[in-house]
């Protein structure tokens, strides 16, 4: 079957035991663990991995940690405690933001928004992300940041190479601090953690290193996150979580990870991902999808960037011996 629009359906009672299998395969037989640790964020990716995890290794075997901050959307931690109600699971909840204000989290970052908004006092929200326009034109990735006051009102102001590296760097902590948290739980349970990237953001590098991406097993990796929604939708998981908009949920004003990182909709994202990874032709692209030769290849050209960026996230560090593989 050439490529399509259907390409990305899947056969989710099938999909549900492979990893279901995977996921004993790794925990009970290679690593010989009791059970995992899932962190909740109360998206859809952490809990379709809380899902699954319960329904491999069951729900006595599964621990839920949710790890708010005060940036955190609120209903991120709602969502996270109905799933582990409706997964009858053992959850352990930590506010992290003391830990992050005892690193100056927020105060580093508070600097590089003040750096570039003079008037900023701290009390308007604040998020980063990316120009949309990516269909329409060739361009390069420079975040924007903007800054809405309590009116709504917002600000946008393009970011440097420097004042950006600064924002990551201080808000990749919270990730950071968020594994020390689920490894913490994890050793003393002798638990593996489990994590929850899915391929759309492996392959494109939207993860932290050592944060979310510094896990013991990936579940749901090879599934696009097109792929994700349908095996969500197939294990009835809550609907308002399957109904939320994606979001990194880590700035003071709300951000889609379209906004934030993507800049498509998941739904064209994940079949022109597909396609850019299958080398499928272009002629065959544009007639699928009904895009002009220029709009693939921008689109191409912004996934090649974002991989080249982010390599090294994906890899152990360099040795000079052979890594064995045990």
């Amino acid at each position: 079957m050439g490529f399509n629009k259907n390409i990305m359906n899947i056969d989710p009672p099938k999909v549900c035991e492979e990893i279901c299998e995977f996921i004993r395969k790794v925990v009970l037989d290679e690593f010989k663990r009791k059970g995992v640790v899932v962190g909740l964020s109360g998206g859809i990716d952490s809990t379709l991995v809380g899902t699954l995890s319960v329904k491999a290794l069951g729900k006595k075997n599964v621990l839920g940690v949710i790890l708010p901050e005060k940036e955190s959307n609120p209903i991120s931690q709602a969502y996270a405690n109905r799933l582990a109600k409706k997964l009858e699971i053992q959850t352990e909840t930590i506010n992290i933001t003391p830990t992050l204000e005892s690193l100056k989290v927020y105060e580093k970052r508070n600097l590089v928004v003040k750096k570039v908004f003079p008037e900023f006092k701290g009390d308007q929200g604040f998020k980063i992300g990316l120009p949309q326009n990516l269909l329409e034109s060739s361009r390069y990735n420079f975040f924007v940041l903007k800054i809405i006051d309590k009116d709504g009102v917002e600000k946008t102001a393009r970011l440097n190479r420097n004042q950006l590296l600064e924002m990551v760097a201080a808000t990749d902590m919270k990730q950071r601090i968020r594994m020390i948290h689920l490894y913490y739980f994890a050793e003393k349970n002798n638990y593996l953690v489990a994590g929850t990237t899915n391929k759309t953001e492996y392959s494109q590098g939207f993860f932290v290193k050592y944060g979310d991406g510094g896990v013991d097993l990936e579940p749901i990796a090879h599934l696009y996150k097109t792929q994700v929604y349908q095996l969500a939708q197939y294990l009835d998981v809550p609907q308002e979580i399957i109904d939320r908009t994606p979001s990194p949920d880590t700035y003071s004003a709300p951000v889609s990870d379209q906004e934030f990182y993507f800049c498509l909709p998941y739904d064209l994202l994940d079949l022109l991902l597909y396609a850019w990874e299958h080398k499928i032709p272009y002629s065959e692209i544009k007639q699928v999808l009904d895009l002009k030769k220029e709009q693939i290849e921008w689109v191409f050209k912004d996934f090649d960037s974002k991989m080249r960026a982010t390599a090294h996230a994906a890899k152990l560090p360099p040795t000079l011996s052979p890594v064995s593989s045990f």
